[in-house]
């Protein structure tokens, strides 16, 4: 009897000692991301880069679209695309804003998964080829759309082309101490039109099925204007997701909706949670339309502070 009375005392003077910020005390605060956004090679000057650096963005993701034609074909010659990204990496450097991935070119006939074998080598050699410029970028990350749209009922053969190439060109991206992202693709519906498919990649389940296919050292992008409820698709990857392209949306359209402008339907609170719970260290890298560079922090910050609020209101119910 007195040993039940003093655990009821215990736990008296337990309930009156407690109170509501203590529970704070025990919720780790989600990680803060540095913020990067999207740019052609073009487009690193020496004043743009100051400008990004000032105002708070410290990555970039790179497209080198700009050196291809529709044709598939280089516009410059070898020495002056070198010279290109030299300069731009000169640029970024000086300004110290680290390029931490690379867009590589797609288009219908640079497509990983193209079911005409010969087309396909040809494809992976043109990544080869755009890869040694990459090399000098030093970026961390390749990203690679999965396809273009497909035709009808060969959805499985252009999972196993897909697959081919990017074993094959992972041994490049690995050379030039890089890693390997596929990235999601529009496609809330299988259909478009009555002769084509939607890209691979298309649905988380599409995603995880593609990705267990793959070797465990190639990695997921997750585009959160590709797909409803992208928070799904994050907490499917886990570890897997080692880029993201940031921009509202509602999983319909390519619309690239700036993520504070209010034009999307994407729950920010949930996304950012989801990259928490899974560990995610990478730039939250917009690939969004802009006003100026000077909005992507501020925008961050209030996405950030709403999801602090959200976790600190949940810890009073």
């Amino acid at each position: 009897m007195k040993l039940k009375l003093k655990y009821l005392l215990c736990l008296l003077v337990i309930a009156l000692s407690y109170h509501p910020s203590m529970a704070l005390n025990h919720i780790k605060t989600p990680k803060r991301l540095k913020i990067g956004y999207s740019i052609g090679v073009a487009s690193i000057t020496p004043q743009k880069m100051q400008d990004t650096k000032s105002a708070g963005v410290d990555y970039l993701e790179v497209s080198l679209s700009s050196f291809l034609d529709k044709n598939r074909k280089f516009k410059f010659t070898d020495e002056e695309m070198m010279e290109k990204v030299i300069v731009a990496k000169k640029a970024a450097d000086d300004a110290g804003v680290k390029i931490w991935s690379i867009h590589m070119p797609f288009s219908k006939d640079i497509d990983l998964s193209l079911t005409d074998e010969s087309e396909r080598r040809n494809v992976v050699a043109l990544h080869t080829k755009i890869l040694n410029y990459c090399k000098i970028l030093k970026p961390e990350v390749i990203l690679f759309h999965p396809s273009y749209f497909l035709g009808l009922n060969e959805r499985e053969q252009r999972k196993k082309q897909l697959i081919k190439s990017a074993v094959e060109l992972n041994k490049q991206v690995k050379a030039i101490k890089a890693i390997m992202v596929i990235e999601n693709m529009l496609g809330y519906e299988l259909n478009v039109g009555a002769d084509r498919e939607r890209p691979l990649c298309r649905t988380v389940e599409e995603v995880s099925e593609i990705m267990s296919r793959l070797p465990a050292n190639i990695y997921a992008a997750v585009d959160m204007n590709h797909i409803k409820y992208p928070e799904r698709l994050i907490r499917a990857l886990g570890k897997r997701l080692k880029s993201v392209h940031i921009a509202d949306g509602t999983g319909k359209k390519e619309n690239h909706f700036f993520p504070c402008s209010g034009e999307g339907e994407n729950n920010w609170v949930e996304i950012l949670s989801a990259l928490n719970e899974v560990g995610y260290d990478g730039p939250f890298m917009y690939e969004s339309a802009y006003k100026d560079v000077k909005d992507f922090l501020p925008c961050y910050n209030t996405l950030y502070q709403n999801l602090l609020n959200s976790k600190a209101s949940d810890s009073k119910l």
